[in-house]
């Protein structure tokens, strides 16, 4: 005869103490302030307060701890498990994620300058881009460390990729480097992509204790390795447009010239004044246009013209609204990803040759020296008489022959003085070459060339910086006793002198030596140090490093300055078929040139962030199509040997650049098996344990390429003399 089990008799449990919500927060902030590390969920809260019991104990608790961690008091680190929370030990700021997985966080508050370190497993799902909160650990070596509390916002919640199909499971290979894992597919959210074919996917689910997360694709873009699959998945990856609405285009399509007898009796009429364009040889769009002319007193009269956008374009209109989400054109290296409509940026706006344009102009009176003696700004009417390349401008400057050759030397003349002038003012010249690619129909690089600034581009850039400084001025320097209006300027910041004085530090291991000083006798140091190693095998790799030790230039309703130019007062004023920070700039201009009262100011500068965020987009997008095609037409040339300069270290191996093509890719620190090498951060080198061999940025040294991934764009290369080892070649 079995026994039976006694049943354990549970007491009964206490009634909940009848709190009132005063009372519980009292008790709830004296728990978490005595214990200020200690994590507690739901259950324990209860637990210890006996409030857990009755349904209403439950919803009180509930409420309170809701509102504890809206007051801050609170943070709220995973469901129903909470912590005090440290107001000096959070911050928030933008996750930089690492290829290894691992990120560091950005701030986002002006008076937090250190970057912080968060680990892999502390990152909670935050992805590259994410708004985050943290909380701060104690620094290990210097380093801030932190882990992730809170996802803010999320900067984008598609992942483009290629598809991998193994044995009924799909996963989504991303080709940004900076996403350090894959998106598992479900069979029945493959939407008929097959295996191989990039795709764009979104992100379903993902539980925080997840290792990857589960996704759906929303398109397919096509078989990778296809010059429009992979334009395509760039776009797709920067969240680009293809296309403009049909209702945009609809609009943009019914725009006239409207260049009616009325409207030019509105304006300063410059059609008889010579007028001509300087742009390059493949441009369809042209926004600026310059005029000449001699006065009477013998001085020079040089207009500034510039396509009147806003004229066409009235805020509040569909086509402001798609201008002001795109805020800037993108020039991928096959294609444009126009900010207006081709029916306003290539005809209607574009200051084509014999064709009467209304254009917004800064008008100069300069002497032989190119001093400024007056300057007007309005709104004027011209006719372009003669669209010139650079190249053939060039030519006229270098040969004094050819049509308006004697007009554009003496239009390169006060160039060149302007330029004078203002690098005796501080203003910091990078002349950095720009990689080109010519490429046959179906978009493959047939061959790498450069495009250097000479003269011509010279000129025509200092007629425009100087519009942009004086429109700047203009609005910015009211005068005595009055204050100046809303207006958006183009500022760059002093550079950190923490970053400067390493900046000096690396030059000074490269054995050049820089006197800084004050920041503007730091400008003058730098231009004479970039003069110097001008065209030497480390003159690229000190410029990039002196570019690096420069803040970002953005733009601000705030002025503080253009510190690389120089310039006390500066905007963009030049280019408003490509950017709608000059639209704003010629709608403010418009309208304080009228006595227009000031504009708000809280409602220009949350224009002015989204403007710097797109433009900092696309520029990344324009790098990512330029380093895909320099893979793409690296990927014949395995096994070759190349010249190239270190452009980089770091703990995991150097960056090099080919000498001939300005290509670089990466030597894996396993690849450089000749000894056990380290990084030496504080002299900023590569050192053989044995040896004592050292690799330093700007060294020249004969590499490999090993591997090429047209997936992750990116280039292995392997030493010359230890891939020859290994294979066993003779030399």
């Amino acid at each position: 005869m079995s026994k039976k089990k006694n049943k354990k008799h549970k007491p009964e449990q206490p009634e909940a103490p009848d709190f009132n919500r005063k009372d519980l927060r009292q008790v709830l902030t004296k728990l978490f302030g005595d214990h200020r590390a200690k994590t507690y969920n739901f259950k324990e809260i209860s637990k210890i307060i006996e409030a857990g019991q009755g349904g209403g104990g439950r919803k009180l608790l509930n409420e309170v701890l809701g509102e504890l961690v809206r007051e801050d008091f609170l943070l709220e680190i995973s469901a129903g498990k909470f912590k005090f929370n440290e107001p000096s030990q959070i911050i928030e700021g933008r996750v930089d994620m690492t290829a290894r997985g691992s990120a560091y966080i950005v701030p986002m508050a002006e008076s937090e300058s250190k970057d912080v370190f968060v680990s892999s497993e502390n990152l909670k799902t935050a992805m590259h881009g994410d708004q985050v909160r943290i909380r701060l650990f104690a620094s290990r070596k210097g380093q801030m460390q932190g882990e992730v509390v809170e996802i803010v916002k999320r900067a984008r919640n598609t992942i483009v990729g290629t598809l991998k199909l193994s044995k009924g499971i799909a996963f989504l290979v991303p080709d940004n480097s900076k996403i350090p894992f894959d998106v598992l597919i479900p069979k029945d959210n493959l939407a008929g992509a097959k295996d191989g074919e990039k795709v764009v996917a979104k992100i379903v689910e993902w539980s925080p204790s997840g290792q990857n997360p589960t996704g759906t694709v929303t398109q397919v873009l096509g078989k990778a390795g296809l010059n429009e699959t992979e334009i395509h998945a760039i776009m797709a990856d920067f969240e680009l447009p293809v296309a403009f609405p049909k209702e945009v285009e609809q609009v943009a399509e019914q725009v006239e010239p409207g260049i009616t007898p009325e409207e030019v009796a509105k304006r300063r009429d410059f059609r008889e004044v010579l007028t001509f364009t300087i742009d390059p040889w493949d441009a369809k769009d042209f926004d600026d246009a310059l005029s000449l002319r001699k006065l009477e007193n013998g001085n020079w009269e040089v207009g500034v013209h510039i396509a009147d956008v806003t004229h066409y374009v009235k805020p509040r209109t569909l086509l402001d609204k798609e201008a002001y989400e795109r805020a800037t054109s993108v020039y991928l290296v096959d294609r444009v990803v126009p900010m207006l409509p081709e029916k306003l940026s290539n005809f209607v706006c574009s200051l084509r040759p014999d064709e009467e344009k209304l254009t917004f102009s800064a008008v100069f009176e300069l002497d032989g020296q190119a001093q400024l003696k007056r300057e007007w700004f309005g709104r004027t009417v011209i006719r372009s008489a003669r669209r010139f390349s650079y190249e053939e401008a060039q030519q006229r400057i270098e040969t004094g022959e050819g049509d308006l050759a004697q007009e554009i030397l003496i239009l390169n003349g006060l160039a060149k003085q302007l330029r004078a002038d203002r690098m005796n003012n501080g203003s910091i010249s990078f002349d950095r070459v720009e990689v080109r690619f010519k490429i046959d129909e179906q978009g493959k690089p047939l061959e790498v060339y450069f495009k250097e600034s000479k003269d011509s581009n010279h000129l025509i850039e200092e007629f425009m910086l100087l519009a942009n400084q004086r429109v700047a001025s203009r609005i910015g320097k009211p005068g005595q006793n009055a204050k100046p209006k809303t207006f958006v300027y183009r500022i760059h910041d002093e550079p950190d002198p923490e970053k400067l004085s390493e900046f000096a530090g690396f030059v000074k291991r490269l054995g050049k030596n820089i006197r800084l000083g004050n920041t503007k006798e730091a400008a003058k140091a730098i231009n004479k140090l970039l003069e110097e190693v001008k065209g030497t095998g480390e003159g690229d790799v000190i410029s990039q490093m002196a570019i690096r030790s420069m803040a970002k230039a953005v733009y601000s309703t705030e002025n503080i300055g253009h510190y690389g130019l120089g310039f006390e007062y500066y905007t963009h004023f030049t280019s408003p078929i490509r950017r709608y920070p000059d639209m704003m700039v010629h709608r403010l201009l418009a309208t304080y040139l009228k006595g227009g009262k000031t504009a708000s100011e809280e409602v220009y500068e949350d224009r002015c962030k989204h403007s710097s965020n797109m433009e900092q987009r696309a520029q990344k997008a324009e790098r990512a199509s330029i380093k895909y095609k320099q893979v793409e037409f690296m990927q014949e040339k395995l096994g070759q040997v190349f010249e190239a300069t270190i452009s980089g270290i770091t703990d995991w191996g150097i960056y090099v650049e080919m000498v001939e093509t300005k290509i670089e890719g990466m030597i894996s620190i396993r690849d450089l098996d000749d000894d056990y090498y380290y990084f030496d951060e504080k002299n900023y080198k590569m050192v053989g344990h044995r040896t004592k061999r050292t690799l330093q940025m700007g060294e020249v040294m004969q590499v490999q390429l090993a591997r090429v991934s047209l997936q992750k764009r990116q280039l292995d290369f392997v030493p010359y003399r230890e891939a020859n080892a290994k294979a066993g070649k003779k030399r």
